[in-house]
């Protein structure tokens, strides 16, 4: 076949080439081809046919009207499930092999005559006028903090003009989430945009129907911080798109980071999050042109953060509980009937009394979890041994594998209520003295199969034989094997 350089060659040839079949020779054409483009004085390109006619006969001409109706009255139809239904209602006319016709043919209608698409407009961007912020999660990446799977999020802030961003680390989607993360990217910016754009977080966006279309925590976040708060709409990610793009190209940066490190693990929380600090510094360095405009706007700070903690009062029930955001925490027995408050934090829980800390908890994530501190109710439960046995969060009292173990093996030597009254006596001894020493005594019951009681504990914990084992037996290293090989290979 002719290609249009040939022909482009032969045309600059008959310029300098006195013998026309010296021409077409050069060229790589035979003389009389080189004589009918000569006449033509047009490339092959410009005088080659579209391919306008049928090569096969179409197997769904006599079925595709019908097929045509079905995609007009549901255009949401994919082809595959067409094709299924021509082959129920025809059985051994469409082989397998002309699903691929079908899906062209499909394709070909839904681009001249199927229902219009949704168009994405670009939008321009201006500087320090707005900022996105969304939540995404990091679980498959596979980070692990001393070998331990950290699942986590990381709250996203990006500004649309320049791309600058950065990222707090958190474990759910709460306001105090929100505000913490918001405040950090704020503060590092060092100046706040005009208007902040989030999805329709139910932390931060009422629910379709409310006269007020933020909550008003939130809208008093952004109060604080003179910025004008706005939400992308039902069903529309597209519309903080900015963002969404950041979250997968962030994510992507992270997993190739963390194959030039060649390691998931971290010895802490701190240094994981210096590892993620420092990738978004690397990321906004080829940003500072566009950053140093949007600076420029950037509105000025409040002279303070906005307290990040949600407050609340609590009546001390009987059971030494409290609820807070539908989770159950103990609290000191010397609290029941009293009115407490409560400071919820992003990752941990203070209770307040008379204008004093008197406790830190752990936050818990999620709904309808618990977190009971043996501790606080120890004292009441050794004289009611008798409510043990049917204790709600009987699981809780058990510290380590090792009092689950002494526990179930009181219960095969004594009574139901005897098996609790001594296990409960052990658990207060862990309570008033040490629970690392009251475990490594129970260790070293189990272990020399021991009978468990409290004063064996007691006994244990105050004598001078070493808890742990310290004799081990180290099998001496058997090097004939390495002398083999030598020997075989010498051979």
């Amino acid at each position: 076949m002719v290609t249009d350089q040939q022909v482009r060659r032969l045309f600059k040839l008959m310029q300098t080439k006195k013998n026309f079949g010296i021409a077409a020779m050069k060229a790589g054409m035979d003389e009389k081809t080189a004589r009918k483009y000569r006449r033509l004085g047009k490339l092959p390109s410009e005088v080659k046919k579209e391919h306008l006619w049928k090569t096969r006969e179409d197997p769904f001409e006599n079925v595709w009207d019908n097929i045509k109706s079905m995609l007009e009255i549901n255009p949401g139809l994919e082809s595959k499930t067409l094709f299924e239904d021509l082959q129920r209602k025809n059985p051994g006319k469409f082989a397998d092999g002309q699903l691929r016709t079908l899906q062209r043919r499909v394709k070909h209608w839904r681009a001249l005559e199927g229902p219009s698409k949704e168009v994405f407009f670009s939008q321009i961007h201006k500087p320090g006028k707005l900022g996105q912020s969304d939540f995404t999660h990091m679980d498959k990446l596979g980070i692990t903090i001393g070998r331990v799977p950290f699942n986590h999020l990381l709250y996203h802030f990006v500004l649309t003009y320049s791309n600058w961003e950065t990222g707090t680390v958190c474990f759910s989607e709460s306001f105090e989430s929100l505000s913490q993360g918001l405040q950090n990217a704020l503060w590092e910016l060092g100046g706040v945009p005009e208007n902040h754009r989030t999805d329709c977080l139910t932390t931060a966006v009422n629910k379709a129907g409310n006269p007020e279309k933020f909550t008003k925590r939130y809208q008093e976040l952004v109060d604080h911080y003179g910025v004008s708060a706005c939400k992308t709409n039902p069903g529309r990610p597209n519309e903080n798109g900015d963002v969404e793009q950041r979250n997968y190209r962030f994510k992507k940066t992270v997993e190739q980071a963390l194959l030039l490190r060649n390691s998931k693990d971290f010895t802490d929380r701190a240094e994981y999050e210096n590892f993620l600090k420092k990738l978004f510094m690397q990321l906004n360095t080829g940003r500072n042109k566009r950053f140093q405009e949007e600076q420029v706007v950037l509105h000025r700070l409040p002279k303070k953060r906005i307290d990040t903690c949600k407050h609340g009062k609590k009546k001390v029930g009987p059971s030494s509980t409290i609820r807070v955001n539908h989770n159950t925490y103990s609290v000191e027995s010397r609290l029941i009937g009293e009115t407490i408050q409560t400071r919820l934090y992003m990752e941990h829980l203070e209770i307040w009394y008379g204008q004093k800390k008197i406790d830190t908890l752990p936050r818990l994530r999620g709904d309808g979890k618990y977190k009971i501190n043996y501790r606080h109710i120890i004292d009441s439960l050794t004289r009611k041994p008798g409510a043990f046995k049917n204790y709600r969060y009987q699981d809780a009292m058990f510290p380590t594998i090792r009092f689950r173990i002494a526990y179930d093996s009181l219960k095969k030597n004594y009574t139901e209520k005897s098996a609790a009254s001594r296990y409960l006596h052990i658990l207060n001894l862990a309570a008033r003295e040490s629970e690392t020493k009251v475990d490594n005594a129970l260790k070293n019951i189990i272990d020399k199969n021991m009978e468990i009681s409290k004063e064996q504990v007691e006994i244990l914990m105050q004598s001078d034989e070493p808890i742990f084992d310290t004799d081990i037996d180290i099998l001496p290293i058997d090097l004939t094997c390495y002398d083999q090989l030598l020997h075989e290979k010498t051979v």
